[in-house]
């Protein structure tokens, strides 16, 4: 699968690390055992506030998507990046498509592993909507937000 990344504000293609993953349950099971480990993948089914370890020394945190109508793994991003601190890659894996990579980013992700093998167009994803209407992760102020500011001014 293609992996995109972010760099800044733009999207590039980016060459797979070669780095060593772990799953959530090994790490848990055997932390010492990984400690060498970059990547920590997590199912889309584990609540993120039920994680009794610091997941701070990983390089990436990998949030599954099974299928692309379940969208747990938003909610995952949203609390590992505005409750948790985490300030390392999430990347999206699974079921990714690319219109849902604009709301994936809102939600704090900024690698995507994407389903099929064409990455034509997956930039252009990030500018088919020219504002926001929620807050969200990755710090856009939403219209309202704007609007009231304004009348403010006046």
């Amino acid at each position: 699968m293609p992996l995109l990344k972010f760099n800044g504000d733009q999207l590039y293609p980016a060459v797979e690390e070669a780095g060593h993953e772990v799953t959530l349950e090994e790490w848990q099971a055997n932390p010492q055992a990984h400690a060498g480990a970059s990547a920590l993948v997590i199912p889309n089914d584990v609540a993120i506030d039920d994680l009794s370890s610091d997941v701070s020394d990983f390089s990436a945190i990998i949030l599954q998507f099974p299928a692309f109508k379940d969208g747990r793994a938003y909610s995952q991003a949203r609390l590992l990046r505005e409750r948790f601190d985490y300030r390392g890659e999430l990347r999206a894996r699974g079921e990714v498509l690319r219109d849902q990579l604009l709301f994936m980013r809102r939600c704090g992700f900024d690698a995507f592993e994407l389903a099929g093998s064409s990455i034509e167009g997956a930039g252009e994803a990030f500018d088919e909507l020219s504002f926001a209407y929620q807050p969200g992760a990755d710090g856009a102020v939403p219209v309202w937000h704007q609007r009231l500011h304004q009348t403010k001014a006046a």
